[in-house]
């Protein structure tokens, strides 16, 4: 067989690791140029530089490589189709060679006259002739893919003997022990401090005492150095955002050189408007790490009143089910053509890492999303959150209603229209109504008709088409929009915001930073963390679990609360106490934001058996009824429905008592939203039902779930809504879900049309209930 029939035969790796290394490929030997036998092997050119940076995590050898030679094809030139043909040619190697400037070695004659300059960015003084190097070759007949040639994977010199790292007993007590730059884990890390403020001063003090604490230094990282970080600064305080007078023309810059940074860019042009997304490397791997089967969420339209362009964020939820954006999207606006291309760009990139990546879930906020591009692209079930339109109807009744009755009879009369029209009891008539009952408040009503009144029938549409996202979900989409408000919008002049060339770098740079600040372990110990603009504590729903249930009192249309937390006994007051659209009286919710004293009214409420059912809750016993009501071919598929149903109440049963063993020890029942991950790899729902994780556990099962009943006869019988008063959804597991889908689909490929709708249903709904 030919050379290059034997290399397109080779299987492309990917291993589903987030950085890798050639102990992690098989390699192959094919017969080279000039009778030499080539160690090569076949990755996907998006994933060369995961290759790089794992080579030189060689914890035998830590090394660094750097890029020695390069030779690429002009962009736009015609090529012909030869079997060799090369679109790019780089030589990695190891950043101890190839020059050996150790006594008696061997220099190129390019570097004999060598001039020492002020930027040492060769770092000649470190070259110790490792020998260690590979070549990538990017080719014309498969652009997608990267062909590895790795002869000299050893890292020794001229003699065949170790130069650097452990090995080499001569390198001990110098540099040449370690990697020779610092991990791009401490590079970023030292970048965000300095984007968000900290001095140089206090990052090496900091630094310094973590390394006395250690005993001393064990890597190179421990070796920074006071004038790496001060160059870094400077750098930092040199550039500007503003690349070109012309903002289209500075943006193209921008993109130019950050070319890791951007995941789809179309500049504008005469048929298509500007169309940017943003995601580092870190974001990426955040995106993979929390967002692999469970929830991906987005913020649309992030500062339409005031940027030039407004922004759509994805974002995932950490341990502690606090977002996290993943990627930042800014165009002038969001049709379906254009959302179709940068989500399939989103996707193809995260997995060109992981292939066996998978969303659980998608929430939107707006009801114009195109949901058919969401479902086609993420292969996912879609769910709605109403937390824009509750954040901007509880502000603006705030800001106009200076009487607090008034304040809590609009607020009641809201909730119990939304709650109706989630329920299929009610349509956006119920507004009009509401406008005409409210006429003595003028100012809130004609704001409420001049904005909401002519785009309530898409929201009405939404909240009785798509399941609800949780409250937790809605909790930690607020802080989000809180901490993006307040990490980008603080600029003292207006008019850099009308330039999409300081979006771009502000988001990119000192944005990222409070993000990524945010899930660092250390951060506590700069002062300069605990100021407000960081605002990285816990979401609402997590703080409401602190508050135990003996500091609430209940009485009547309102409830006091007893909070611990804020400097003393502080005692605040929430009307309409277990809905969303109470009312309390502590600053956060005076900013139109939900509180943890409403979230913990919700869950002292939901606790009570004489309460009423919620809305999502309603929605997946509705659901349940439709399908079982769909007449299959045969008995097959509502057969399995059944099994379903009373394998949860068996589940629900077999836990019961422990439920209640911890009742009696005091403990606080933690509600965490339907579907949402927790901490130790749980999902909770909104009642403090502990679901099951993708994996089938159960945990910690709650009061106030009753018996299924499963009936043959009457499928509405399957659940007794009246003794399930707790929400949302039985504690299906994805693998008993999927399982039954598989077997219904294979055994009724010719079932009716509304069969297979059923089928669907199912497939939606209990991922979803299980994973959000």
């Amino acid at each position: 067989m030919a050379r290059w029939d034997q290399i397109f035969s080779l299987p492309v790796q990917n291993p589903t690791l987030p950085e890798f290394s050639s102990a992690d490929l098989v390699w192959s030997k094919i017969e080279g140029y000039r009778d030499n036998i080539d160690r090569l092997a076949l990755i996907p050119y998006a994933r060369v530089d995961d290759f790089v940076r794992g080579e030189s995590s060689n914890k035998d050898c830590p090394t660094s490589f750097h890029v020695e030679a390069r030779r690429r094809k002009a962009k736009g030139k015609k090529y012909k189709p030869k079997v060799d043909g090369i679109l790019e040619y780089i030589l990695y190697w190891c950043s101890f060679g190839p020059d050996d400037n150790r006594k008696g070695g061997a220099v190129r004659p390019s570097r004999s006259t060598y001039v020492p300059k002020k930027n040492n960015a060769g770092r000649p003084n470190s070259k110790r002739g490792c020998r260690c190097h590979f070549i990538v070759k990017r080719l014309i007949a498969e652009p997608t893919v990267a062909l590895v040639i790795y002869n000299n994977d050893k890292h020794v010199d001229e003699k065949g003997l170790p130069c650097h790292g452990p090995q080499d007993k001569k390198a001990a007590g110098t540099r040449a022990m370690f990697a020779p730059y610092i991990s791009e884990d401490l590079r970023l890390r030292v970048l965000s401090l300095l984007y968000v403020g900290v001095s140089v001063e206090t990052i090496m003090q900091r630094h310094n005492e973590s390394v006395e604490k250690q005993g001393g230094p064990s890597n190179r990282d421990d070796l920074l150095t006071h004038r790496y970080v001060r160059r870094l600064e400077r750098s930092i305080r040199r550039s500007t955002y503003e690349l070109d007078e012309d903002d289209d023309v500075s943006i193209n810059m921008w993109v130019e050189s950050h070319r890791s940074h951007v995941f789809f860019y179309e500049g504008f042009s005469e048929t298509d408007p500007f169309s940017l997304g943003i995601q580092t490397e870190w974001q990426l791997q955040q995106m993979i790490r929390f967002g692999n089967c469970r929830l991906l969420a987005s913020d649309s339209r992030f500062g339409t009143n005031k940027l030039k362009y407004p922004i759509h964020s994805l974002v995932v939820f950490d341990s502690e089910n606090k977002a996290i954006p993943v990627a930042w999207i800014i165009a002038p606006r969001f049709s379906s053509g254009d959302a179709y291309r940068w989500m399939r760009a989103l996707c193809n990139r995260v997995h060109a890492k992981d292939p066996s990546w998978k969303v659980a879930g998608f929430i939107v906020d707006d009801p114009l999303a195109d949901i058919i591009t969401i479902r086609d692209v993420f292969q996912c079930p879609v769910l709605f959150s109403f937390w824009r339109v509750r954040h901007a109807w509880h502000k603006n009744i705030i800001k106009r209603c200076p009487q607090t009755e008034t304040r809590v009879e609009i607020s009641r009369h809201l909730g119990q229209a939304v709650d109706k029209i989630c329920r299929r009891q009610g349509t956006a008539t119920l507004f009009e109504g509401f406008v005409d009952d409210f006429v003595g408040s003028p100012e809130f009503v004609d704001y409420f008709r001049a904005v909401w009144s002519p785009r309530i029938g898409a929201w009405t549409s939404a909240l009785q088409s798509l399941p609800l996202a949780s409250q937790e979900t809605c909790a930690a989409m607020e802080l989000y929009h809180y901490q993006l408000k307040c990490r980008l919008l603080n600029e003292r002049g207006f008019e850099v915001y009308q330039r999409a060339d300081w979006l771009v770098d502000k988001l990119g740079t000192k944005v990222h930073s409070y993000f990524w600040l945010d899930e660092y372990s250390g951060k506590d110990d700069f002062a300069r963390y605990w100021k407000e603009e960081w605002v990285s504590g816990l979401t609402s729903f997590r703080k409401a679990l602190s508050i135990p249930d003996s500091d609430v009192v209940i009485s009547g249309m309102s409830a006091k609360i007893t909070d611990e937390c804020d400097g003393g006994n502080e005692v605040h007051v929430v009307w309409n106490p277990g809905s969303q659209f109470g009312v309390c009286s502590c600053s956060w919710a005076e900013k139109g934001y939900i509180c943890k004293h409403m979230i913990k009214l919700t869950q002292v409420s939901l606790g009570n058996r004489a309460a009423r059912q919620s809305a999502s809750l309603l929605q997946y016993y509705q659901t349940l009824i439709d399908l079982l009501h769909c007449p299959p071919r045969d008995s097959l598929f509502r057969d399995y429905a059944v099994s379903l149903a009373v394998s949860a109440e068996k589940q629900i049963n077999a836990l019961g008592d422990l439920q209640k063993s911890d009742a009696s020890e005091g403990t606080v029942q933690k509600e965490v939203a339907c579907n949402e991950p927790s901490s130790n790899g749980k999902s909770l729902d909104e009642s403090g039902v502990v679901a099951t994780d993708l994996d089938g556990e159960l945990s910690n099962m709650p009061t106030g779930w009753d018996k299924l009943r499963a009936c043959s006869g009457n499928a509405e019988d399957i659940i007794t809504g009246s003794a399930m008063e707790m929400d949302p959804s039985p504690c299906l597991t994805k693998a008993a879900a999927e399982d039954v889908i598989s077997t219904v689909q294979n055994e009724t490929d010719n079932a009716n049309e509304e069969h297979e709708i059923g089928a669907k249903r199912l497939k939606i709904w209990a991922p979803e209930q299980e994973t959000v």
